[in-house]
């Protein structure tokens, strides 16, 4: 038989819960993961008071993700970026586009996100023109211009 430490989170933690509610999980989860990186607060009398506290400032930081999102989204649709790549006799380019490639080429811009959000699902191994989807929250994608082009 196992047993459950109660928590209350602090983050979202996926495959858990949403921030400010008090959730089971296993001692050494809670001990080795969330304690130590502050997602979760053990469920004491004092911390169960402020539940309500720590969902309104998580819905606040989630308000402010989001909204950092969108805006990241609307300056991304407005610019694209050109790769230039060597390219052989017949037309065939040498090595590929990827995702850490399209991430360095918008940070150059000044546009920073996580290339792990790149949905992409192999590399560029052509020259033109692509449109990569690039999931920036939950509920925002955004669509990167990207040309390859003969160097």
């Amino acid at each position: 038989m196992a047993n459950y430490l109660h928590v209350v989170l602090s983050q979202d933690v996926p495959n858990l819960g949403a921030s400010g509610e008090v959730v089971r999980a296993r001692p050494g989860f809670v001990r080795n993961y969330l304690l130590p990186r502050g997602l979760a607060l053990p469920a004491t009398r004092h911390n169960l008071a402020g539940v309500v506290e720590i969902k309104a400032a998580a819905a606040a930081a989630a308000a402010k993700r989001e909204q950092g999102a969108r805006e990241l989204a609307a300056q991304l649709a407005s610019i694209s970026v050109k790769l230039a790549r060597q390219v052989g006799e017949e037309g065939k380019m040498y090595g590929s586009v990827t995702s850490r490639d399209i991430e360095e080429a918008f940070g150059a811009q000044g546009l920073h996100f996580d290339r792990r959000k790149i949905e992409l699902a192999e590399p560029i191994k052509a020259l033109g023109s692509f449109e990569v989807p690039v999931k920036l929250h939950a509920s925002i994608t955004a669509t990167l211009k990207v040309e390859v082009v003969k160097q």
